[in-house]
């Protein structure tokens, strides 16, 4: 298993948020989570990455116990994050914020990013504009290219198409395919879009009160008394 999550809990001080979580995710699986707001996603995700300190449960990446790693550390080890609201460097022109990262690749700079930029084709027009000029599209298409110039192995993302164009999603969906497909990168996605989510993901794990409680197939998301039971969303 590139990814074992166990009895996992976490939260805000002493608002506690996960109440053990407990799933896995092999190597080059794309899976997605769904649940309503307030249920842990992104909590969940920012625990993943360290960012959140686990108060119980463990967290194993490759065999090796990383529970206690720093967000660096996680990092190298080949975990990237994508957060919801995209935080690239507004100031920074789209290469710098490319060259950001870079900062914990082992690789040469230039060449990792001409490679990234082979897979964001739309984002070599844009080089010399600074990210906070980019629409919010093309802004998810910096973070993710920057995500990747870290050459991650398992990539964490956090509702990439919120306020984001249609056509632009389409162009993201084919670009996550393409990465699962060429790089053999592994992904955990949270986002409430359903044909984003459903495009992508080969399973969909529900969260409710900090727990994963269902595991359903991107066929049955379709169904909308399922949807509204165990995720409370309409049609």
């Amino acid at each position: 298993m590139m990814l074992s999550v166990q009895g996992l809990r976490s939260g805000y001080g002493r608002i506690p948020i996960l109440a053990g979580v407990t799933f896995a995710v092999a190597e080059g699986e794309f899976v997605g989570i769904l649940g309503h707001n307030g249920m842990g996603k992104t909590t969940l995700l920012r625990t993943l990455m360290g960012y959140l300190p686990a108060t119980a449960g463990t967290v194993s990446f490759e065999g090796r116990d990383i529970t206690a790693g720093t967000p660096t550390a996680r990092a190298r080890a080949g975990i990237g994050f994508v957060p919801q609201g995209r935080e690239i460097f507004s100031s920074l022109s789209v290469y710098e914020n490319l060259r950001m990262g870079c900062l914990l690749s082992r690789s040469d700079e230039r060449r990792t990013i001409e490679e990234v930029l082979e897979m964001f084709p739309r984002l070599k027009r844009l080089l010399d504009r600074p990210g906070g000029a980019l629409s919010g599209g093309e802004q998810q298409l910096l973070a993710l290219a920057r995500c990747l110039c870290g050459a991650p192995k398992l990539i964490l993302l956090d509702e990439p198409t919120e306020g984001i164009q249609p056509s632009i999603i389409e162009e993201i969906i084919e670009t996550l395919q393409a990465l699962r497909r060429v790089r053999e990168v592994t992904f955990i996605l949270v986002e409430q879009n359903l044909k984003f989510l459903t495009a992508l993901s080969q399973r969909i794990l529900i969260i409710q009160k900090g727990q994963i409680t269902r595991e359903m197939s991107p066929e049955a998301i379709a169904d909308p008394e399922l949807i509204a039971e165990f995720v409370g969303m309409g049609a």
